[in-house]
């Protein structure tokens, strides 16, 4: 375990990378995210203070995810390690539980109700992250999420 400071834009993983970490975030802000093939940012997740963000790979496997950061950001850094992990099953429990649920959401609800997860899951970070960062994190391009909040707004929410 060790503690580091990075700033912001500076990359912690990329996809393809061996031996990948498990980052805390102690302050700051960091993002996990990949690139398809035509070069288009898919936002996987955000991890604002408190939070943990590392790819699910196993300790030894190829990373399929990209780790950087949105603001300057404290972190520790921890290995891998299964047996640790084991010891807070209901904390991956809990995990496994809410990215079942973004799935679902992701498949079977509109922008505006995708808008409103991503304002329940990050209440403290909707005014740090740019719009078409979130727009890609619900899935919906930048128009469609312009278009949703302001629908939201109308309807006094």
């Amino acid at each position: 375990m060790k503690k580091i400071t990075i700033k912001k834009g500076e990359v912690l993983q990329r996809s393809g990378e061996f031996n990948t970490k498990v980052y805390h975030v102690e302050t700051g802000l960091l993002r996990s995210y990949s690139i398809d093939q035509n070069g288009k940012q898919n936002i996987f997740m955000f991890a604002p203070e408190g939070w943990v963000i590392t790819d699910t790979c196993a300790p030894q496997s190829e990373s399929t995810l990209f780790i950087d950061a949105l603001e300057d950001s404290t972190v520790i850094v921890l290995q891998k390690d299964l047996e640790r992990e084991k010891q807070h099953v209901a904390a991956l429990t809990k995990r496994l539980n809410a990215l079942q649920k973004r799935i679902l959401m992701l498949i079977s609800t509109n922008a505006i109700e995708r808008y409103e997860h991503f304002i329940q899951a990050y209440p403290n970070i909707v005014q740090r992250v740019p719009q078409h960062m979130i727009a890609s994190y619900i899935g919906v391009n930048p128009e469609t999420l312009s278009a949703a909040k302001s629908k939201r707004m109308k309807q006094g929410n």
